[in-house]
């Protein structure tokens, strides 16, 4: 399938080449606004199906709205039907079209040239009027308030927030791709076409979750970012590290036994933490009425051993880097771990609560 993409080297588009490229049996014709119109014609009457996604929203004059967005809409059609060809169109429209502006009335104008087209070939049409949509590689200060923040909080730059009760109507890019690309196998009567998944989020819960996301470094603290706008914009945040910041240094706590290090908490789940052990060293002696842990010893080898306080029955396991394998800390079972091996122990922990000092569920018993 040849495929043409307008816009190319738009914030849509790139996400969008990415995603058609991994297809070996589509070929792309990327078309951008360095491109001449005769570029245009040739990749017009080559292509199967058109992704139109060239734009303008921010332009130096008003008459760049119209050349950017309903005119060049009407020289591929007109090079369409110049060629007697019905080639399905996806556009990119926008929420705005409705509005009584320029940027909406020359959008509005694109989607009734598509319309009228679709009315003389029976073609495909699908139009989009997607709201705000986000994620990487949107530019700040041009796509979106979303890649401004996001930029500016990562790279330590204030951000102004003027309403934080301001909503804003947010799809994610990885969705907005997704729903493009189903067009293309599956076709549709229907000529307008939202995407399923809209965040409704204000300003300032944006603003605070971004920050939360900067501040993880340092408290070690995660949100939820497994699902929905938390996944969403986590991703995006990350993205806008600069290349010499996407790395942080772990603070440890030494002794003689060795080195503690936490490494991430969660808001629900516990957290994770490793520790370095010397040989023939013993950690631990102590138990959990309902705190529980996993261990895993990827370096070196140990014993763990466990005492029930109350029956006094006493257990045992040797475990090494041999067999990736997790023993279970059981509540009510002092326990240690004896580095036993010549070389250093390296432990990787999980615990079910993050640690707290003040309610640390911990009690010194010798096994």
């Amino acid at each position: 399938m040849k495929i043409l993409i307008t816009g190319s080297d738009g914030f849509i588009a790139k996400n969008l080449i990415e995603h058609l490229k991994r297809d070996i049996d589509i070929k792309l014709y990327l078309f951008s606004k360095k491109d001449s119109l005769n570029i245009l014609e040739a990749y017009v009457k080559e292509s199967d199906f058109i992704f139109h996604l060239a734009g303008v929203n921010r332009p130096e004059n008003i008459k760049e709205f119209y050349e950017g967005n309903s005119e060049l809409t009407k020289n591929i059609i007109d090079i369409l039907l110049h060629n007697n060809k019905d080639t399905p169109i996806l556009l990119s429209s926008s929420t705005q079209s409705e509005q009584d502006n320029d940027y909406g009335k020359s959008k509005k104008e694109a989607e009734e040239l598509l319309l009228n087209y679709s009315k003389q070939t029976n073609a495909k049409i699908y139009i989009y009027k997607l709201p705000n949509v986000f994620g990487k590689w949107s530019k700040p200060n041009y796509n979106s308030v979303i890649s401004t923040w996001c930029h500016n909080i990562a790279n330590n730059i204030d951000i102004e927030v003027n309403s934080k009760t301001t909503i804003l109507n947010l799809v994610y890019i990885d969705d907005v791709v997704k729903d493009f690309i189903e067009k293309l196998y599956n076709a549709s009567k229907n000529n307008y076409f939202e995407i399923d998944t809209v965040y409704k989020k204000t300003l300032g819960e944006i603003a605070e979750l971004l920050y939360k996301f900067k501040e993880n470094r340092n408290s070690l603290i995660i949100p939820n970012v497994a699902s929905g706008f938390s996944r969403a914009l986590y991703s995006t945040y990350l993205s806008y590290l600069s290349t010499d910041n996407f790395s942080y240094t772990l603070q440890g706590h030494q002794d003689n036994r060795g080195t503690f290090y936490e490494i991430l908490k969660t808001l629900n789940s516990g957290q994770f933490s490793l520790s370095t052990t010397a040989s023939g060293i013993t950690r631990g002696a102590h138990f959990h009425h309902s705190k529980n842990e996993k261990f895993l010893v990827v370096k070196g080898k140990a014993i763990i051993e466990f005492r029930h306080i109350v029956t006094n029955e006493k257990v045992s396991y040797n475990v090494s880097d041999k067999k990736m394998e997790i023993v279970e800390m059981i509540p009510g079972y002092t326990h240690n771990i004896k580095n036993i091996g010549e070389e250093e122990m390296i432990l990787f922990l999980w615990a079910n609560e993050n640690y707290d000092e003040k309610n640390s569920d911990t009690y010194f018993l010798e096994v």
